[in-house]
């Protein structure tokens, strides 16, 4: 038990230190309210985290009705009890007075109340109308990745085979669409080759742009137990910020933003020069080494230094780790897939472990991390707009099969053209020809990028705009009608996590108000809709969390994500199975790829792969030509300059990202009182040299400008590599005067008033660390430091510089 420890002071706890091959011991982690006995609690109910994507178990605390605390599941593969500091307090959110209990619509400018027979007609009928007078392309659906399995799943077949529109993305698609992407082009399919589990055994661990002790504590808890033992692994860390991990690397490379791919060639070209290549390994399960080869031949440490701004040395040292580690795990997120050549990028680590042959075995293998809770169900389930069960939309036979699972001619799904992303979505309503937009648990109006541009979509009179959701949104504040959503606890439904461990939620208690489950609301927009299949009957036959799930596995049977071996009562009691799981693998599948890599065969592969510096797909013909046994992929790509570069007016480069206390636009995390406290503002990070050079000091107001636009926040001097800024991207309007946007006069606080309308060629991931910026002093602190936590890679600088201070 690790109940001593304040968990916004010492977010990890305490240590249980072990070595590979032991079993990482169990801690259970529990928080319950008001120094409650665990004795009172009524019923422990079973859940996993929707705060991250750990896929952390536990259970919730139930007394009177009512959520009292959590505790972590013990016999879970994934935490083994522990849980973060979002686990343990995020829940209290639910039973915020501000929850939204009815459906709102728009009357003369104005939302007011109404019950829901009045805003599912007025959704009906406007969707009528629609498909009379455009057609089914006028219709778009943006989700999330904090829904349940079920729900994304009932949502693809009323988009796709009902309504017959081919808009449909969730916001996966701005922090794990890169992720699928690179999957599909190394190994013809998505899915997550290695586990969790293979920390326990690897002696080298490399982090590519992945801060995993913020984004995925739990996880950076299992690393610390390592390091704490009598075999410690080896850490490699890339990332331009002083993270916790960067501090206990090894090796830490702290590139210029936007030169991702020029240091990963430069890795591959030491590798390969070296000799540290399994040419068997190469020669039994891939094609595509050669050009490979001839690519990062004159990639030398010494260009990508000059490019990286990273000492040639210090490059050589991480590729002496990486090339003669005897099992190797590389984890991945947003410091790869949302910056310049992000997919290129991440199929380059798939390179190295190809390279190296360090995959399907304990301790060798590659984690394409996902940012969100369920961001696996909406690429499994289709929710991002690709074919439900990692189905092919270019091969016909692929299209003809989910026909048939759905009882509708193959016509009418939408395949003549690939899935329309995020990011053109909105395009397509700025130019109008998108005229509905369903927006279910996101929140644009500061999650996307260069946000006057989405402001001005969302609140065009031609655009119908439906905001499903627990809280009145920065986005919900802009919509003609708002749906009062349950959440996590409230409602029962699956929810995978990022290494394909699926787990069970079981609704705890009842939701506020009105407030429906979103397979609710989306079954009855179906039923209005009277949705049919080819022979006249009910295209959607579900009616439950249940039933629902029993028709995901019919969907998901024979394909890479098998669930036809999982069954509700199976994921009840012992905790978290990963897929696939069928009657060959009864227990589930720790790693993909142990014996060949079977999905890559062409004629069931999800994907023929894209050019990764223009993202045109390839076509069926040339896969095959290029990879007629079905084998690994190993694709190269030539480095190209980022879109913007510092300049006189714009010297610096900005990033965005994440820390520990918040989650996405902060909508539950600032409800609960603990994490709102540890990080309750937006600030600026600059390093102890630029902000000596400028005269600035911590806890100055600055403003930070762009291209786009500007915003303001407390400064915090940190040891940053010189020339970058970083603010956290969390902080909206919903909480301030505004509500929804920055006044007129004075610069917002929301990161993405300030981010580039740009997207990754291959995934259309939006590249949110892309911008270049000025940094101005508005007003001298008042000798308290910026609403940062020190706790993180936030930390204040630990660095004196000469003739630093204010005034100088």
């Amino acid at each position: 038990m690790d109940a001593s420890a304040d968990r916004i002071a010492h977010p990890w706890g305490s240590r249980t230190p072990y070595s590979s091959p032991e079993m990482w011991p169990v801690r259970v982690d529990t928080y319950l309210e008001n120094d409650l006995e665990p004795g009172r609690v009524e019923r422990w109910v079973q859940t996993a985290s929707i705060l991250h994507s750990d896929g952390d178990a536990m259970d919730v605390a139930v007394v009177d009705g009512r959520m009292v605390g959590v505790r972590g599941r013990a016999v879970d593969r994934v935490n083994r009890g522990r849980l973060g500091p979002k686990d343990l307090y995020g829940w209290q959110a639910n039973a915020s007075p501000d929850r939204l209990r009815r459906p709102l619509i728009r009357e003369n400018g104005h939302l007011v109340e109404c019950d829901w027979s009045t805003a599912m007609g007025r959704i009906v009928a406007r969707s009528q109308e629609l498909l009379e007078e455009s057609g089914p392309e006028a219709i778009g659906f943006y989700t999330s990745g904090q829904l349940f399995l079920e729900e994304y799943y009932t949502l693809a077949v009323l988009a796709r085979a009902g309504i017959g529109t081919n808009h449909l993305d969730g916001n996966t698609r701005l922090c794990t669409a890169t992720a699928a992407e690179a999957l599909k082009e190394s190994f013809g399919c998505d899915g997550q080759p290695g586990s969790y589990d293979d920390i326990d055994h690897a002696d080298v661990i490399a982090l590519f742009g992945h801060n995993v002790a913020e984004t995925q504590p739990v996880q950076w808890m299992r690393i610390l137990d390592r390091l704490e033992s009598t075999a410690p692994p080896n850490l490699v860390c890339v990332d331009p910020r002083p993270t916790r991990v960067a501090r206990r690397a090894a090796a830490h490379l702290a590139p210029r933003i936007g030169t991702n791919l020029a240091l990963l060639n430069a890795l591959l070209h030491e590798i390969i020069r070296t000799g540290r290549v399994d040419h068997d390994y190469l020669a039994a399960h891939t094609v595509g080494f050669d050009a490979l080869a001839s690519q990062v031949a004159k990639c030398t440490p010494q260009w990508a230094a000059r490019i990286c701004d990273v000492p040639p040395a210090r490059i050589g040292e991480a590729a002496e780790l990486l090339g003669t580690a005897d099992r190797l795990l590389s984890t991945v997120l947003q410091g790869i897939y949302q910056s310049h050549q992000a997919t290129a990028a991440a199929v380059q680590i798939n390179n190295l472990h190809l390279v190296r042959g360090m995959l399907g075995r304990p301790g060798a293998g590659v984690l394409q991390m996902n940012g969100q809770p369920s961001a696996q169900n909406t690429r499994e389930c289709g929710a991002n707009g690709d074919l439900p069960g990692f189905r092919n939309w270019q091969n016909d036979s692929h299209v003809a099969d989910l026909a048939k699972v759905w009882n509708v001619e193959p016509s009418a799904l939408s395949h003549d053209g690939p899935p329309t992303h995020a990011m053109q979505m909105f395009r397509y309503a700025e130019q109008g020809s998108i005229r509905m937009l369903w927006i279910s648990g996101t929140n644009p109006a500061v999650s996307l990028p260069e946000l006057s541009r989405i402001r001005s979509i969302l609140t065009q009179d031609r655009l119908f705009v439906i905001a499903q959701d627990l809280f009145l949104t920065e986005t919900a504040q802009l919509a003609d009608v708002v749906l009062p959503a349950a959440t996590w606890g409230e409602k029962t439904g699956t929810l995978t996590n990022a290494d394909r461990t699926v787990h069970l939620s079981d609704k705890a208690v009842e939701p506020p108000g009105e407030a429906r489950p979103d397979l609710d609301i989306f079954l009855d927009y179906a039923a209005r809709m009277d949705f049919r299949d080819k022979d006249g009957r009910p295209l959607i036959t579900w009616h439950d969390p249940e039933s629902a799930f029993e028709a995901w596995k019919a969907c998901s049977a024979g394909r890479p994500c098998d669930y036809t071996g999982l069954t509700y009562d199976r994921l009840r009691g012992v905790s978290g199975i990963q897929w696939p799981c069928h009657a060959d693998a009864p227990h589930g599948t720790p790693r993909l790829y142990t014996d060949g890599i079977a999905w890559a065969d062409p004629q069931v592969c999800e994907s023929y792969g894209k050019d990764l510096l223009t993202g045109e797909p390839d076509d069926e013909a040339a896969y095959r030509a290029l990879n007629p046994e079905g084998k690994a992929v190993i694709r190269a790509a030539a480095y190209t300059p980022p879109p913007e570069e510092p300049d006189e007016t714009y010297p610096y480069q900005l990033t965005t990202g994440r820390t520990l206390y918040h989650f996405h636009t902060r909508t539950k995390t600032a409800r609960a009182p603990q994490l709102d406290a540890a990080a309750p503002d937006v600030w600026v990070e600059a390093s102890a040299a630029d902000t000596a050079a400028l005269g600035l000091g911590e806890g100055d107001l600055v403003e930070v400008t762009t291209r786009r636009g500007a915003l303001r926040g407390r400064l915090r001097v940190t040891d940053i590599r010189p020339g970058l800024l970083f603010i956290p991207f969390h902080y909206g309007y919903w909480d301030t005067a505004g509500g929804t946007g920055p006044d007129s006069d004075t610069p917002g606080r929301a990161a993405n008033e300030t981010t580039i309308t740009a997207w990754d060629p291959a995934s259309k991931q939006p590249l949110f660390k892309t911008a270049t910026a000025a940094l101005r002093l508005v007003q001298r602190g008042d000798g308290r430091p910026a609403p940062a936590p020190n706790t993180t890679a936030s930390a204040a600088s630990t660095r004196t510089m000469p003739g630093r201070g204010r005034g100088q």
